[in-house]
């Protein structure tokens, strides 16, 4: 299982996943391109980053996985679903989307751009903290907030800027929906206010015989707001549709 992360964040994200494995499963999760330990590519697009993600899995000798991704890290499930489509063997799309940024949202992509060049990513963390988590751990969980804005504020401002221009610019997949046909699984915190539950249920209709599920007191990041039950419907979706 490749579980990949989303902006601005990094590896680290994935901490009470790797912590507690599925038995029978490899679980990696890697630094996308400029974050933590990982090179920039070349060109950065999402299709850039699907087929370094083939490069990896080449390297790795894996042929197929169940490929993972948070938020941007969904994003770049979909482009490695066109790109690869014969090396995914499912999907598990956590608080992510389908469709193309809004005018709107691109116009905030290119003043946090900004934000970032002038103030740093430690700027573009305090900016964001309030969305990427819910309510219910915004005043609960202390220690949950405090890890991710020091991983946000980790980020390089170049690797910020970069994600930036391919959130921006990035296709719409909504017609990429129809054509999945592996197993699938859809989570989305109830109280995430960034890829609202409503984005998850569009996703849910849209691919054939996927699989929903809302994790409750969580928001945008449910895998760490709410790890055990996130991790339960995890393995339990792959004990379901991979098995042994």
């Amino acid at each position: 299982m490749l579980l990949l992360h989303g902006f601005p964040l990094d590896r680290t994200l994935w901490a009470p996943q790797l912590a507690s494995p599925i038995p029978g499963v490899r679980t990696i999760a890697p630094d996308l391109p400029g974050y933590g330990d990982s090179a920039f590519v070349d060109v950065p697009s999402l299709d850039a980053w699907a087929d370094w993600l083939a490069e990896l899995l080449d390297t790795l000798r894996l042929d197929r996985v169940i490929l993972g991704g948070l938020s941007m890290g969904g994003y770049l499930c979909f482009a490695f679903w066109r790109r690869h489509p014969e090396r995914v063997r499912a999907l598990v799309l956590a608080d992510t989307k389908a469709g193309a940024d809004s005018e709107e949202a691109r116009g905030k992509r290119l003043e946090m751009r900004a934000l970032a060049g002038d103030r740093g990513a430690a700027a573009v963390a305090e900016k964001m903290l309030p969305g990427m988590v819910g309510k219910t751990t915004r005043n609960s969980r202390p220690e949950v907030v405090a890890l991710l804005e020091t991983m946000m504020g980790r980020a390089s401002v170049r690797a910020v800027q970069e994600s930036l221009d391919i959130l921006r610019q990035r296709p719409d997949s909504i017609a990429t929906l129809g054509t999945i046909d592996v197993p699938t699984l859809i989570l989305c915190g109830e109280e995430d206010v960034l890829t609202p539950v409503a984005e998850s249920r569009s996703m849910h209709l849209a691919i054939p015989h996927s699989e929903l599920a809302l994790i409750p007191a969580a928001g945008h990041a449910s895998n760490v707001e709410s790890p055990v039950v996130f991790n339960s419907l995890l393995a339990g979706f792959v004990s379901a549709n991979i098995g042994g």
